[in-house]
């Protein structure tokens, strides 16, 4: 937005510096948008896309607000942010420290996940926070351990509501918001909208802004997407193909499951490409150390289960291959979102083969567009499309797998008298 600053938005000058010593020169639109009724203490709903700079949208009057009003001693925690992976909270916490070092009073930041050690961020916690950054099962669990209070809580954000919608967290997330204070600001920031944030979004906003914002003016993601038909076996080959055809340097390769990430990875490592798994079972010191060897040029591919599809911001990244398709078509937009962030231009590739061509096809549906199928010389698929029966399901592939509806009709018919 032309003529717009930082201060004009009204942040404190030592906030605006921060911004541009982070090298924010001019405010996104969701910040634009977010952080004037952020500042007031309202409730807000934003519907931010990857890369368009939604975390200090939020970030920056949260911290102005705790500014205003640090006189608590000890240190009680006033800002809560819950987030669905150690790897998102890593990095919104380091948002928050990295613009609050330049106040006169830096706030602290615990960021608390599971997967490590809790001893360490126990002690972390004596004293206090300001702002704690969590998973919802690592924070419950402190919270039993009595090594926290939210009790005092002024602001509450969801980040990725969407994924701490899941099964997974729902439970979670119902127990943490039963011990935060009623009078609180809420704030819950999603990159798709399914109608279950909206109902969320009901029970938990109250009078709240609504912001949808795309990326920078100017600087919209250009992200190319490419759909090459091919057959499963030879997914690897293709992929050894274009890798060394595009001089491809930074691609991150989504695969199903943590066997195909270490597979996968091992294959192309074999044949002269530096390729390394990502997964959920590799401790958190061995996922941290990969993600930084990856962003530092160590490594070319990184072949990643959905570990990866949110919350990872890789500076750089030039390609991102649907090695296996995702489950969810929202998910399909996560993990092209890892590239042509900030303005920058990526490719995405997904793989579609005989069995999984129907499965493309609800993702086009559902993200309505249509998308050529390209072949490459050499790699031409052989296998067809295998024909659908309802009673077996396709394992893992939404959209194809049978109802419980299906089941229980399926079973009814089976013993239904001749």
């Amino acid at each position: 937005m032309t003529g717009t600053t930082f201060a004009s938005l009204g942040l404190a000058g030592e906030l605006s510096n921060a911004c541009l010593a982070a090298g924010y020169t001019d405010p996104s639109p969701i910040q634009v948008e977010a952080i004037p009724p952020l500042l007031r203490g309202q409730d807000l709903l934003g519907l931010a896309p990857t890369g368009s700079g939604k975390t200090a949208a939020f970030a920056l009057p949260l911290l102005q607000r705790l500014a205003a009003g640090r006189q608590h001693t000890p240190r009680r925690v006033r800002v809560l942010v819950l987030v669905p992976t150690r790897e998102l909270a890593a990095q919104v916490g380091e948002v928050f420290r990295s613009l609050g070092a330049a106040s006169a009073h830096p706030p602290k930041v615990a960021v608390l996940y599971g997967g490590v050690s809790v001893n360490p961020q126990m002690m972390n916690l004596r004293g206090g926070a300001d702002v704690v950054v969590a998973t919802p099962g690592r924070l419950l669990d402190l919270l039993e351990r009595n090594a926290l209070r939210l009790d005092a809580v002024e602001s509450l954000v969801l980040d990725e509501a969407d994924r701490l919608l899941d099964l997974g967290f729902s439970a979670e997330r119902e127990r943490v918001l039963a011990v935060l204070p009623a009078q609180r600001q809420n704030l819950l920031f999603s990159a798709t909208f399914p109608p279950e944030v909206q109902a969320l979004a009901d029970t938990l906003l109250h009078d709240a802004v609504r912001v949808e914002a795309a990326t920078q003016a100017g600087a919209e993601p250009v992200i190319v997407q490419r759909v090459i038909a091919v057959d499963a076996r030879r997914r690897t080959e293709l992929l050894q193909h274009l890798v060394k055809q595009g001089g491809w340097r930074r691609v991150l390769v989504f695969v199903a499951t943590r066997y195909a990430s270490e597979h996968v990875a091992q294959k192309l490592y074999d044949r002269g490409i530096y390729a390394a798994p990502l997964h959920g079972d590799m401790s958190q010191g061995a996922r941290t150390e990969v993600l930084e060897n990856f962003k530092d040029g160590r490594w070319d591919l990184l072949v990643t289960t959905d570990l990866a599809a949110r919350g990872i911001d890789i500076p750089g990244l030039e390609v991102v291959v649907n090695y296996d398709l995702p489950r969810s078509p929202n998910d399909y937009v996560h993990r092209i979102g890892r590239t042509g962030r900030a303005g920058a231009s990526g490719v995405a590739v997904s793989f579609a083969s005989a069995a999984t061509e129907a499965h493309f096809r609800l993702i086009e549906k559902r993200q309505n567009m249509t998308l050529p199928r390209e072949q490459v010389a050499g790699f031409e698929p052989v296998e067809a499309e295998p024909v659908a029966r309802p009673e077996a399901g396709v394992g893992g592939i939404k959209g194809k797998r049978p109802s419980k509806k299906d089941k229980l009709r399926a079973a009814a018919a089976k013993g239904a008298p001749s």
